[in-house]
């Protein structure tokens, strides 16, 4: 543990550094280096961290900004309720375990969301508490509105680069009031330009907010959950943790207060928590000091005895001049002049497969050269729910030696049409690389009936058997693929036919056209058909998106008549005329 979170500790009563030190013991770790898998995910090993390229911005969800450093008591004021007693009421304790009504109701809401979206991740509540009290406090105490909002902003000091990350503007100031450059924003304290791509709509008001808490709360959980780390194994957990905040010190501290919580809390009213007191830049430390004891009035000390006079010293001798300091080698992402496309061919899926091409992006210096070690960020921009491989959409790959960053592969959604995906240099403000995308259609190219069976039906009834096919394209399955079902005036007439065959609407009236979608196996059942008093021959046809055309013949035929049997009494009627 380093010497300034050493600092923090002679703060706190004795139980406080104990806590911190089983907690440093569990969590004992070094600063992980930014590598990438084949796949773009950064490892456990592999934790951005803010300072590699000197902006801030790298993907720590607050730029590194300041954080509350204060730790928690040894011991949580009342234990949790066991299952064996899950009836038992919340527990009850000091302000300093108590989360507001609404901050806590945003944890749990974003635990659920996230065991719904991301069940590999395990991402317990207790988490976003920890890291909400020591990023601000619990919303300051829970100082929010009714819908989490906070009643006054919650903002971190000016990344200018004077003791903290240096991060130009991103968002014009939307979030921060600042179009110089970027702070920390709301009860999670996010930056900017990470909650452009992180943020998200916990309270479904149509709204991505970094100063609600519902909001802020979801967002740190997907950003907690990005890499596929799993929060039930320690590893996972600390490397989710350092990405937050890539600071030893800030991993003990939200460890600290995770154990806290997991051994009970409970809920408090809105407004009424309590503000921690220390912060990370406040240089060594401050510590409040007890109202001194009056001293005792000292005893007036003896005149000094005057000093002998000194000999002359010897003049000094000239010093040799110093080596000139030589100039800072410029970091990679400093020398990197703009991006390249590296050979990406073109991008286009239908709705729910996922693309067989990757983008390719190479950094490279003004004079053409490749420049290795650059992250480069690849961000899904439009209406699109097309995303990258594992729901996300954004990914974040280092160059490799020729300077080329591979995106991970891209996922289409159910939406057709354009998106861009835009390839942009973390650190550098430089002009973006934007690739064009296309999402199209499911289709078929194929429909065959699964039976040979003659429909037929006598008019007034009902067809005894449904019309079922199979929609496949290129021999494949095509599955969730639009269609239409139409009963046609002839092979020339393709209009809708205003008699024979219909099918039944909800309230049972004939219709003869109908929108369809296969199944997950490209199958096609239509509704039961029925027939109108009017023999003949009919014909249903239908057609899918990519062109798929199957017509079906439909028989109707009259119903028999029988010949009523003559009465005896017109028998003898007959014979006597005769």
């Amino acid at each position: 543990m380093s010497a300034h979170f050493g600092t923090r500790l002679r703060k706190g009563a004795v139980n406080t550094t104990v806590a911190a030190l089983a907690v440093a013991a569990l969590a004992a770790s070094q600063a992980p280096d930014v590598t990438a898998d084949g796949h773009g995910r950064q490892t456990a090993a592999d934790t951005p961290s803010a300072a590699d390229d000197g902006s801030g911005i790298g993907d720590s969800a607050t730029g590194n900004s300041p954080y509350y450093t204060d730790l928690p008591p040894l011991n949580s004021p009342l234990p949790a309720p066991s299952e064996s007693s899950s009836t038992t009421p919340a527990a009850t304790g000091t302000t300093e375990a108590g989360i507001p009504a609404t901050v806590l109701d945003a944890y749990k809401k974003a635990e659920a969301e996230l065991a719904r979206s991301k069940p590999g991740c395990n991402l317990p509540w207790q988490l976003l508490a920890a890291i909400g009290k020591v990023e601000s406090g619990q919303a300051r105490g829970g100082n929010v509105t009714a819908d989490g909002t906070t009643i006054s902003p919650i903002l971190g000091p000016v990344l200018n680069g004077v003791g903290f990350a240096n991060i130009s503007d991103t968002d014009n100031g939307a979030y921060d009031g600042d179009s110089t450059y970027d702070r920390a924003v709301g009860p999670m304290q996010f930056i900017p330009s990470t909650w452009a791509w992180a943020g998200r709509d916990g309270n479904a008001d149509g709204k991505k907010d970094p100063n609600n808490i519902y909001d802020a709360a979801l967002a740190a959980g997907h950003y907690l959950c990005r890499y596929d780390w799993d929060m039930s194994a320690t590893s996972g957990m600390r490397s989710a943790i350092l990405s937050y905040n890539n600071s030893t010190d800030y991993l003990n501290t939200v460890l600290s207060w995770l154990e806290y919580y997991r051994k009970g809390t409970h809920e408090i009213p809105n407004g009424t928590g309590t503000v921690p007191d220390n912060r990370s830049d406040d240089g060594t430390g401050y510590t409040p000091t007890s109202p001194s004891t009056p001293s005792t009035p000292s005893t007036p000390s003896t005149p000094d005895t005057p000093s002998k006079p000194s000999t002359p010293g010897k003049p000094n001798t000239p010093s040799t001049p110093g080596t000139p300091t030589p100039t800072p080698t410029p970091t990679p992402t400093e020398t990197v002049g703009h991006l390249e496309d590296a050979g990406t061919a073109s991008l286009a899926a239908t709705a729910g497969d996922a693309f067989t091409e990757r983008i390719s992006t190479r950094a490279e210096t003004a004079a053409g050269k490749a420049v290795a070690k650059v992250r480069i960020r690849f961000t899904v921009v439009g209406d699109t729910d097309a995303t990258f491989t594992g729901g996300e959409s954004v990914a974040t790959i280092v160059t490799d030696a020729k300077g080329v960053a591979l995106a991970p592969a891209l996922q289409a959604g159910e939406k057709t049409g354009g998106f861009t995906v835009r390839a942009t240099v973390l650190g550098r403000t430089l002009s973006a690389l934007d690739y064009k995308a296309t999402v199209t259609a499911r289709a078929a190219d194929t429909l065959a009936r699964t039976s040979s069976t003659a429909l037929t039906c006598t008019a007034g009834g009902k067809f005894a058997d449904r019309v079922e096919v199979k929609a496949t394209y290129k021999g494949a399955v095509a599955d969730k693929v639009a269609a239409t079902a139409t009963l046609i005036k002839s092979a020339d007439d393709t209009t809708t036919n205003d008699k024979g065959p219909y099918f039944k609407d909800a309230a049972g009236n004939p219709v003869r056209t109908l929108d369809l979608q296969t199944d997950a196996n490209g199958l096609l059942t239509l509704p039961e058909l029925y027939a109108d008093d009017t023999a003949g021959t009919y014909l249903l046809r239908i057609t899918t998106t990519g062109g798929a055309t199957l017509t079906v013949e439909l028989t109707v035929t009259a119903a028999e008549t029988s010949t009523p049997t003559p009465t005896p009494s017109e028998s003898e009627s007959t014979t006597t005329a005769s």
